[in-house]
């Protein structure tokens, strides 16, 4: 029997500033993760109802609709994505309020890309594991 390798851990990456968004991508595709970047919360949504992420990342301070307004939102359509923030703009509230609503961690820009990949490679694990269970289950969220 083949071992197949496994998944990649898909991750969308939600950053107004898009220079910062594109770059993450890179750096988390050179680490093996399959990203893909969103530049506000309306178009992390979209790609939310249209693919499925294992991990979003998160930021929290964006024009329009913000980051937690976006967490909301994500959760709605998919429960299971599990949210990581990343922001330069965090308070001990704002962090706070990020993990009532269920994000799994919240880091502080700047953050080192060891530090980020461990985070979402922790997240995807938890993330895949509810999944799995839910379909065992038959229930979601």
């Amino acid at each position: 029997m083949i071992a197949l390798a496994p998944e990649p851990v898909r991750v969308l990456v939600v950053d107004d500033e898009s220079d910062f968004a594109t770059a993450l991508v890179d750096r988390l595709e050179r680490r093996g993760f399959a990203a893909v970047a969103a530049f506000s919360g309306h178009e992390a949504l979209a790609l939310l109802r249209r693919s499925s992420f294992d991990v979003a990342i998160l930021d929290l301070k964006m024009p329009n609709m913000d980051g937690l307004t976006t967490l909301r939102e994500a959760r709605k359509i998919d429960p299971h994505v599990e949210i990581v923030v990343l922001t330069g703009h965090g308070t001990v509230a704002s962090g706070v309020e990020g993990m009532q609503l269920g994000a799994a961690d919240f880091l502080q820009k700047p953050v080192a890309i060891g530090v980020l990949c461990t985070a979402v490679a922790a997240a995807a694990e938890r993330g895949r594991a509810a999944r799995q269970h839910d379909a065992g289950t038959g229930g979601s969220q």
